[in-house]
């Protein structure tokens, strides 16, 4: 008899130095944004929740995070985002997937990829 288990959800924690510009950058790309308090809020979109938490002594080259997002169409998502902050365009990786990043104000990394569209 198999084991059932109820449905999982990931939420990745980002630091920020500053929680009204990260809201407004997440907002901009899309997000619903929301605050907690003023150390810590949340970023949704798709079913994804991102939690953003002012960290003190942040330094984005040492205390940067990173998610990957799996997404239908990663050329959608980077029209989309395409004005809003640092987006690299996708591009065909060698594994069968066309990805590319987003990396907002804090130096926090969004990579995001879909399968390569079969050509014919």
């Amino acid at each position: 008899m198999a084991h059932e288990h109820p449905r999982v959800r990931i939420s990745p924690i980002f630091p920020v130095a500053d929680l009204r510009r990260a809201l407004e950058h997440y907002a901009a790309l899309g997000c619903e944004v929301s605050a907690h308090d003023e150390g810590y809020g949340f970023a949704a979109l798709a079913g994804i929740e991102l939690h953003l938490v002012v960290t003190e002594g942040h330094d984005p080259l040492r205390t940067a995070a990173a998610a990957y997002l799996h997404v239908p169409d990663a050329d959608e998502l980077a029209a989309r985002w395409a004005g809003v902050g640092r987006t690299t365009p996708p591009v065909d990786t060698d594994y069968g997937l066309r990805e590319g990043a987003h990396v907002d104000p804090d130096g926090n990394l969004l990579r995001f990829g879909s399968p390569i569209a079969s050509a014919g």
